[in-house]
């Protein structure tokens, strides 16, 4: 029996995927997307360079090799929930997010062109923790 990957499978055959993954709800794909970051914290990875400067389009459709957006289309559970590829503008229709988020996510302004995968995971569970300073300045204008 000789080894192929699944990629050289679907070259001669149809394959099908029969694993069946209940819903997830947005805080849940982005906490499946830290916690795969965090498996391996020390990980290399790339940053996007200068998406704040990107026009729609050109933002929407850039990506790069070994980003915090490919860990997240390396899991076959995130695939199945609907992830289609690695590029921004997927990754923020899958996970809900504004560009600032996925800005501070993956842009290079921010870490300069690598980053550990620690510190991405922190920035992605900061998307649903959200600003705590910001909540607790609400909270007193509120009250």
């Amino acid at each position: 029996m000789k080894h192929q990957t699944l990629d050289q499978l679907q070259a001669v055959a149809e394959v099908e995927s029969f694993a069946v993954y209940p819903a997830m709800t947005r805080t849940q794909r982005i906490e499946r997307w830290a916690e795969l970051l965090e498996q391996n914290p020390t990980r290399c990875l790339g940053a996007l360079p200068g998406t704040e400067y990107m026009n729609r389009e050109a933002r929407d459709r850039s990506r790069g090799a070994g980003t915090p957006l490919t860990v997240a289309f390396e899991d076959p559970v995130l695939r199945a929930m609907g992830l289609s590829d690695d590029t921004y503008g997927e990754a923020k229709r899958f996970f809900e997010l504004s560009d600032r988020q996925l800005h501070q996510i993956v842009c290079h302004c921010h870490v300069g062109a690598t980053m550990q995968a620690r510190w991405a995971a922190a920035r992605v569970r900061g998307i649903v923790r959200g600003n705590r300073f910001v909540a607790w300045l609400k909270g007193l204008i509120v009250h």
